[in-house]
């Protein structure tokens, strides 16, 4: 039916050296990269501390738990016909805190409570490197820790995004920047570290965001809401439990 979330799981993200998805999820053709196809437009969205709750590491999967209308601003962006696109850094398997394999673990656990909400992740991208912390492969200089743009360029590459009208939310000032270097507008939320860093540490914003909102949900409906898509979503069936 027009609308309908697409079904299909979230793609898995590359392990070591590599950041991004193992492979595009087999409902989701690659678009824009053909004569006369449009690309597809999408919504990035951070995790920790914007559709998750910001608990510092999550270092086992108990501390992983989402937070109120996330599920629901992931359907409505996918039914406002945007790609719903996680992008993550996860410098605590750099730092030793956790292996990479919770990181899968834990995106197992997000894109198993979205469905069950009815929704759908298209993609899940992380960066596990550090800089500065660790050993190799994990201790390195890459281009996919966000403010560099490298997880959001990917994405566009495997998914066939076309960026110019495509946006990012996130609690962080790493986010915004990281939309910025992209080309992508950046919303600003006020849940994870995002009212302190507005109301204490703005000075840390280098790019200003399009928008601030109070949670990934009304990010979401001001992003439809501003591109005309709004109208195309359904209400929903019932209150979210979180």
């Amino acid at each position: 039916a027009p609308g309908a979330p697409r079904r299909g799981p979230a793609a898995r993200a590359a392990a070591g050296e590599g950041c991004g998805p193992r492979r595009i999820p087999p409902d989701i053709e690659p678009a824009g990269r053909g004569t006369g196809v449009m690309k597809r437009r999408a919504i990035f969205m951070d995790r920790d501390g914007t559709i998750s709750e910001e608990v510092g590491y999550v270092n086992h999967i108990s501390r992983f738990r989402l937070l109120p209308g996330s599920t629901e601003a992931i359907r409505l962006a996918r039914e406002g016909d945007f790609l719903a696109v996680v992008v993550t850094n996860q410098a605590g398997v750099a730092r030793g805190y956790f292996p990479e394999s919770l990181v899968r673990q834990v995106h197992e656990k997000l894109g198993s409570l979205v469905r069950d909400a009815g929704a759908d992740l298209d993609a899940i991208y992380y960066c596990p490197h550090h800089p500065h912390e660790g050993e190799p492969p994990y201790r390195r200089d890459c281009d996919c820790r966000k403010p560099k743009p490298g997880l959001i360029e990917r994405a566009a590459r495997d998914l066939g995004i076309d960026l110019s009208r495509s946006y990012i939310v996130g609690d962080s000032w790493i986010d915004i920047e990281a939309g910025a270097r992209a080309g992508v507008p950046g919303v600003l939320v006020m849940t994870g570290y995002g009212r302190g860093l507005l109301e204490h540490q703005r000075h840390r914003l280098r790019s200003e965001p399009s928008h601030i909102a109070e949670d990934l949900l009304r990010a979401v409906r001001w992003i439809l809401e501003r591109e005309g898509a709004l109208s195309r979503t359904r209400p929903a069936s019932a209150p979210e439990a979180g």
